[in-house]
């Protein structure tokens, strides 16, 4: 099924950022793409075939980045198996009833501007050879830029035990969080376990942030008293980096939220009430909420050099380049570039993937780079949130974020931090997504708009 034209800035400009000549004669010099293959516009110009594989943050940006910054240059065909756009952090909100899941949820070709075609179907493999995506039903898109943006799936079947039920619940998809909500509604006392299976996964501090917020909801029910609360992590602390890890860690302790570190589960018991680590340590619960195995999309192990062990592509973590091909492009959650698989690095990795698409397929040297910033509204509960920037090189540190002297709070707990992470979700639909830069967070990171005082940790009202 293919669907032309989205909603996303309908009328805001005529198409044709760059003229067809231009990138005509781009095309004529690059010898690894065939110009017969091609689209031809009716002035005789070709129109470069670009193929998205995903319609959610990453794909979904780029697309719309990309329709006005070529226009009738390129013949832009997103791929997707279903047409749900989930918005999801939301998906934190659902299971404590601040957030309704039809809140969250919208039309993926709604929101791809006019003149990108929607394709729903289930991608079989790519062959990066051929410059070719075959699909499910047998056919085929021959592109001459592919841009992979599928992210990462949840893979509970790796876990031995870990099946959905009555007291083993997630809040990491749609239909996971609207069946917690109705547990944790249910729920009057009793061991309450949030487990990350294993790393990496969508969103790393989510979980704490479910933390917080079940320690919130306990109190406001006058039931916090009754509840054992613990997080249970493979990682050595909170968060993987120190600092932050350091700042979150005994957040958790005040709110007496125990943490069992360097636990790697390898069974969940739900008959008995426990999970299992591979070292044969236990925790018992009443209530598990997990984080199963993330891994990438089923095409990626069946498209010969595509992905790694997990599924993910390898990805030059500055171009965001893919080694499989140099015509092969990845963002957001399916990249294995060594930062934390968060929709503030998709944003941020957007500016980079197209500047390097646009240089490709002009015959250039890629400049864009990529330089791992990443930055996270972390939910504390009692409407307050704390935030963390940081990139490749550089943890969380305290500061202000965009600007040193004006902005929001770094490393500390605010009521602005949470009203800031509430007020994006109408600038995820109505800005980010669209692909316009948000007005004073560029892509880059700025170090120094964090104080070098690591103590100056307190709390902001």
């Amino acid at each position: 099924m293919i669907i032309t034209a989205g909603r996303a800035d309908r009328g805001l400009e005529a198409p044709g950022a760059c003229s067809r000549q231009e990138n005509s004669a781009a095309t004529a010099r690059l010898g690894h793409l065939s110009r017969a293959a091609a689209d031809t516009q009716d002035d005789g110009a070709m129109a470069h075939r670009i193929v998205i594989l995903g319609g959610g943050t990453g794909g979904t940006l780029v697309a719309n980045r990309l329709s006005r910054l070529l226009g009738l240059d390129a013949r832009i065909t997103v791929v997707d198996r279903d047409d749900r756009h989930i918005y999801q952090p939301g998906l934190l909100f659902v299971p404590f009833g601040l957030a309704g899941a039809e809140e969250i949820v919208r039309s993926r070709h709604e929101q791809l501007r006019d003149g990108i075609d929607f394709r729903l179907a289930e991608v079989e493999r790519v062959e990066a050879g051929e410059n070719s995506v075959y699909l499910a039903d047998g056919s085929f898109i021959e592109y001459d830029v592919l841009v992979i943006a599928t992210g990462a799936v949840l893979q509970p079947e790796e876990t031995e035990g870990l099946r959905w039920g009555e007291s083993v619940h997630t809040f990491y998809s749609l239909d996971g969080a609207r069946a917690l909500r109705g547990a944790l509604a249910a729920f009057k006392g009793g061991r309450l376990v949030v487990n990350i299976v294993d790393m990496p996964i969508k969103c790393p501090v989510a979980p704490l942030e479910f933390c917080f917020l079940a320690d919130w909801q306990l109190r406001e029910h006058g039931l916090r008293e009754d509840v054992e609360l613990t997080l249970v992590t493979p990682l050595d602390g909170a968060f993987t980096k120190p600092l932050a890890s350091e700042r979150l860690g005994a957040l958790l302790a005040k709110k007496q939220i125990t943490v069992q570190s360097e636990f790697a589960t390898g069974l969940v018991d739900a008959d008995a009430g426990r999970i299992v680590s591979w070292d044969e340590r236990e925790v018992p619960f009443d209530l598990l909420v997990a984080i199963p195995v993330h891994g990438g999309p089923g095409y990626v192990p069946r498209s010969p050099g595509l992905g790694d062990e997990l599924g993910f592509i390898p990805t030059d973590r500055r171009t965001l380049q893919c080694a499989v091909a140099p015509n092969v492009f990845s963002i957001g959650d399916a990249a294995n570039v060594p930062t934390s698989k968060a929709g503030s690095v998709t944003h941020f990795e957007g500016e980079a993937v197209t500047e390097n698409i646009q240089r490709f397929l002009e015959g250039d040297e890629l400049t864009g780079e990529y330089d791992g910033h990443a930055n996270c509204f972390i939910e504390t509960g009692f409407h307050k949130a704390l935030l963390i920037d940081f990139d490749y090189d550089t943890e969380p540190l305290p500061g202000r974020f965009p600007d040193a002297h004006v902005g929001l709070p770094l490393m500390a707990e605010s009521r602005l931090n949470h009203i800031a992470k509430l007020a994006f979700q109408p600038l995820y639909w109505h800005v980010l997504l669209p692909g316009r830069d948000i007005p004073g967070v560029g892509s880059e990171f700025h170090p120094a708009a964090q104080r070098a005082d690591t103590n100056a940790t307190g709390g902001t009202s």
